[in-house]
């Protein structure tokens, strides 16, 4: 259920006694947030238990009931509500829960795959050492670690997030990178704020993303046939610790010890996984105008990147088996499009309710092949009706964002295939005509017309009077716009299609998922997802 939404919320009633009768209640929520019980009732009871301490309940429920008052379960983001009451519900339905609730975001059809290691498998730590967390909003944190000097082949087969207690909303997300191996070991004398003049020259060298990990995410465990390759000559022997520390309030005195816990072994599996960074290239050029509820930006993983980079290193194709889809606060809904030869594949992930507290890797029912020109499209939606100034690509938690992390095997020499929408069409919208050449200044500053003279096209846009209308208008401009492809290597390096202009595909935009059947799924909420519930319920009766 979501705040303030006429969508499903579920009660299960039980007596804080051994002398005790359960039954599930089906309650939903109106626009002024009642609680009213479901005609249809559609939870039912499969098990109870209770004891000293905790009541037990176990219940079922189709994932599509076609009850205009359900919300439908799928493997969008669901946010669980939980709240109880020590008296029992009478007539009049539940009483008030005052403070006695929570939440929690939960993917209820895609959990955690917690593969049990042995006590035995040794890991190591890439974790930042008394951090201070500066005053400000955003702060990306770089520093460079050396891998552990291993004698032979290993595979990482879990990463874990090492979160400093209390800090769990202030680190955002952790990304490694793979770094030139060309260094002595006074890369690693201290760490420096990421993406700044006087960063070191070394840091730049680190382009090749090998993980990924945000916010309310849980460890990720490796396919049983797939591992993070070390300590081979083609392995990492740098990396670089990207820590983005999000601090709204501005709190003074913060000092961080986060990051990553790697497990490995010498039980080496048939493949080496790699990472893709795909879909809007991070850049002041991705444009959101303010006061829309449903604005779509698209990044493109160009056929002519695939194409080419596939073709050279495996003509048979790579296999995705997981999926990060990122934004920050103003996305609502992410999905990662596949299309061959002008065919839509389906979905390789989505979630249509997203959560930006809420963000982790979607293991795949089945993995998918990537051929040689096939193409990818990230397709990111926004809600800006709270704003009253442009959103721009960019890395603070208030800009925005709309990128996909795809992890796969076989390991091949593609980092990232995205892509950058062109910006003057963009400004020709506003009535720009003409900026001064050549750019000197960044940003660039407009000539013509008089209304925007001297001014940066920033500026221009946020002095644009953007209206609804105008908003669609700009949005649909947009998605048909030619778009600059980034198709780059490890190292730095780039493959030729890099820098060239593309034409995005014509697709149906946006896209449209199958109508749900009722009842078509029989599935119930049982085994990890019904877990997941249980938990919720060991809490409100342990109280």
């Amino acid at each position: 259920m979501e705040y303030g939404e006429s969508k499903i919320t579920s009660y299960v009633n039980g007596h804080p006694n051994f002398s005790f009768s359960y039954f599930p209640q089906d309650y939903f929520t109106n626009a002024n947030r009642e609680l009213k019980k479901d005609v249809q009732q559609d939870y039912h009871l499969e098990y109870a238990m209770e004891n000293s301490t905790h009541t037990i309940i176990e219940f079922t429920r189709e994932l599509h009931t076609c009850d205009i008052n359900d919300k439908s379960i799928t493997e969008s983001t669901v946010r669980v509500i939980w709240a109880y009451h020590h008296e029992d519900v009478g007539e009049a339905g539940p009483k008030y829960h005052e403070s006695s609730r929570g939440t929690k975001s939960l993917r209820l059809l895609n959990p955690e795959k917690t593969n049990v290691l042995s006590t035995a498998v040794p890991y190591f730590d890439l974790v930042n050492q008394n951090v201070p967390i500066p005053n400000k909003g955003t702060t990306y944190w770089c520093q460079m670690f050396k891998i552990p000097m291993l004698q032979e082949k290993h595979h990482v087969v879990k990463v874990k997030p090492v979160i400093q207690r209390g800090h769990e909303s202030l680190v955002h997300h952790i990304l490694l990178y793979q770094c030139s191996s060309n260094f002595s070991d006074s890369v690693l004398d201290h760490g420096h704020e990421c993406y700044h003049p006087n960063m070191p020259d070394a840091f730049l060298t680190c382009e090749t993303v090998i993980f990924a990990w945000a916010i309310g995410g849980e460890g990720f465990s490796y396919p049983p046939h797939v591992g993070l390759s070390l300590g081979t000559p083609l392995d990492p022997h740098y990396v670089l610790l990207e820590v983005h520390y999000d601090n709204p309030t501005y709190k003074e005195g913060l000092i961080d010890n986060s990051g990553l816990r790697l497990f490995h072994t010498t039980d080496i599996r048939k493949y080496d996984a790699g990472v893709i960074e795909a879909g809007l290239w991070v850049s002041l050029f991705h444009t959101i105008p303010p006061g829309l509820p449903d604005f779509r930006s698209e990044g493109h993983c160009t056929l002519e990147c695939l194409e080419e980079a596939l073709e050279v290193e495996k003509p048979s194709g790579i296999h995705v088996f997981a999926v990060l889809l990122h934004a920050h606060l103003a996305g609502r809904g992410i999905r990662l499009r596949h299309f061959r030869k002008g065919e839509e594949m389906g979905l390789l992930a989505y979630d249509d309710d997203f959560d930006f507290n809420f963000q982790e890797f979607q293991y795949l029912k089945e993995e998918r092949t990537i051929l040689p020109g096939d193409n990818l499209i990230t397709e990111c939606r926004y809600n800006t009706k709270d704003r009253s100034r442009m959103t721009w690509g960019g890395l603070s938690t208030r800009n925005e964002m709309c990128l996909s992390y795809l992890l796969y095997y076989p390991r091949i020499n593609l980092t990232r295939c995205a892509s950058i929408p062109d910006i003057m069409e963009q400004l020709q919208f506003i009535g720009v005509k003409e900026i001064y050449r050549p750019v000197t200044t960044w940003p660039f500053i407009i000539k013509s017309p008089k209304q925007y003279k001297n001014l940066s096209f920033m500026d221009a846009m946020n002095k644009f009077k953007w209206t609804k209308k105008e908003g669609l208008a700009f949005n649909k401009l947009v998605l048909s716009l030619p778009v600059n492809v980034r198709c780059s290597k490890t190292d730095n390096a780039e493959w030729s299609i890099q820098g060239m202009t593309a034409l995005p595909p014509d697709i149906e935009r946006p896209y449209k998922a199958e109508p749900l059947v009722c009842g078509a799924s029989s599935t119930s909420l049982r085994g990890n997802v019904s877990l997941e519930l249980l938990l919720c319920f060991v809490v409100w009766a342990a109280h």
